[in-house]
C-alpha cells in the first residue's frame, strides 16, 4: 500500500517518522510552501528519510497535481494540510483519502477547533479520522477517540500533552484498519454540524463584563495564539497565563469595596500577578504579551505604572 502523506505542521513530522518506523510504504510527502526564513520541517524530514517530496503553493495548483500523480499512491493521509484539496486528488488513490481532525466531529469542523472548544467551555474533544470528501470535515468517520479537556487546559497544553500523542496512535490504528479491510465509514449526523474558521484578533478581545469563567475560557483558549487582548490607557496587551477565582473570598479588598469596582478593575498587584474583577469573580493575570514578548504580569505592572483601582478595557 503506497501512502501519500500530506502535512505542514510539527505533528506531521512525528506521524511520518512513526509510519516509516512501522515499515509503511510512504511513496511521497507533500507540504505547503513556507514563509521565507522559515524551516520547512516536512521537507527536511522527507529528505532525511529518503522519501520523494512535493511542495505545493496550494492544493489546487496544476503543478502539485502533476507531481502528485507520478507517485501513484494507493492512500492519501492528510494531517494539518491546511489547504483545499480537489476531488481529482482526493479520489485518485484506489483506497481513497483519510484526514485527521482534532474535534468531536460533527462539532467544531474547520480551523482552530481546539481553541474554539476551550473558548466555549467544552469538557471534551477528540482525535478524529475521517474519509475526506469535498466538504469541510464532513466525510464519514473512520475512527474517533475522545480526549478530556481539563478545566485549566490551554490550547497549547491540550495540543501538546494530549492531542498530539493520541493523534499519532489514532492515525496508525486507522492505517491498520484500512490494510485489514475493516475500516468503517460511519456517516456524520450533519444536523449537529458546526463550523468555525480561523480565530481572529477581534474574536479574542476580552469583555470584562462577561462572567469570569467565560473570560477565563477565552484567555486559556487563545493561549498562546493569538492571545486574549485587553487595553490599559489605550495600550493593547495580550493576557496569557491566568487563574480563575469564582466569588470574592480571599480578595485583597473587602466585599463592599470589590462590589463598587467596575468590571475590569484592578484590585491587587503582587509578585504573583494582577487581580482583575469580573462580575462574579476574579481573574489573576500571571503573564502577558506586551510589545511582542512574554513577561510576568508583575513586570508589566511596573512597566506601565499600574496601580490598584485602575481599569482594563477594550479601549
Amino acid at each position: 500500500m503506497r501512502i501519500m502523506f500530506m502535512s505542514s505542521r510539527q505533528l506531521g513530522e512525528t506521524v511520518l517518522q512513526r509510519l516509516v518506523e512501522r515499515g509503511e510504504n510512504v511513496a511521497g510527502v507533500a507540504s505547503l510552501v513556507v514563509a521565507p526564513g522559515t524551516t520547512n520541517r516536512m521537507k527536511e524530514a522527507a529528505t532525511r528519510l529518503g522519501i520523494p517530496y512535493v511542495e505545493a503553493k496550494n492544493g489546487r495548483s496544476p503543478e502539485f497535481y502533476e507531481q502528485y500523480i507520478k507517485l501513484k499512491p494507493d492512500l492519501n493521509i492528510m494531517a494539518r494540510f491546511r489547504t483545499i484539496v480537489p476531488e481529482s486528488i482526493l479520489n485518485y488513490p484506489k483506497l481513497g483519502t483519510i484526514g485527521w481532525h482534532p474535534s468531536l466531529l460533527p462539532k467544531y469542523a474547520g480551523a482552530d477547533s481546539l481553541t474554539w472548544a476551550i473558548i466555549f467551555g467544552e469538557t471534551k474533544t477528540a482525535n478524529t479520522i475521517l474519509w475526506t470528501d469535498k466538504g469541510i470535515d464532513t466525510g464519514p468517520i473512520l475512527l474517533q477517540k475522545e480526549v478530556e479537556i481539563s478545566p485549566d487546559d490551554t490550547s497549547a497544553s491540550l495540543y501538546h500533552d494530549k492531542i498530539t500523542p493520541g493523534a499519532v496512535e489514532t492515525i496508525v490504528e486507522a492505517v491498520d484498519l484500512i490494510k485489514n479491510r475493516t475500516a468503517p465509514r460511519i456517516p456524520q449526523d450533519l444536523s449537529r454540524y458546526s463550523y468555525y474558521s480561523f480565530i481572529t484578533e477581534k474574536d479574542a478581545l476580552i469583555n470584562w463584563v462577561q462572567p469570569a469563567k467565560r473570560i477565563y475560557d477565552l484567555i486559556r483558549g487563545t493561549n498562546p495564539y493569538p492571545g486574549a487582548t485587553t487595553h490599559f490607557q489605550d495600550r493593547p496587551f495580550k493576557v496569557l497565563d491566568s487563574e480563575l477565582h469564582l466569588g470574592f473570598e480571599g480578595s485583597a479588598l473587602d466585599a463592599v469595596t470589590v462590589a463598587a469596582i467596575k468590571a475590569g478593575g484592578v484590585i491587587d498587584i503582587t509578585s504573583q500577578g494582577i487581580k482583575v474583577v469580573a462580575p462574579d469573580g476574579v481573574i489573576l493575570i500571571k503573564a502577558v504579551n506586551a510589545d511582542g514578548s512574554k513577561i510576568t504580569a508583575a513586570h508589566f505592572a511596573d512597566q506601565v505604572g499600574l496601580k490598584v483601582g485602575d481599569r482594563f478595557g477594550m479601549h
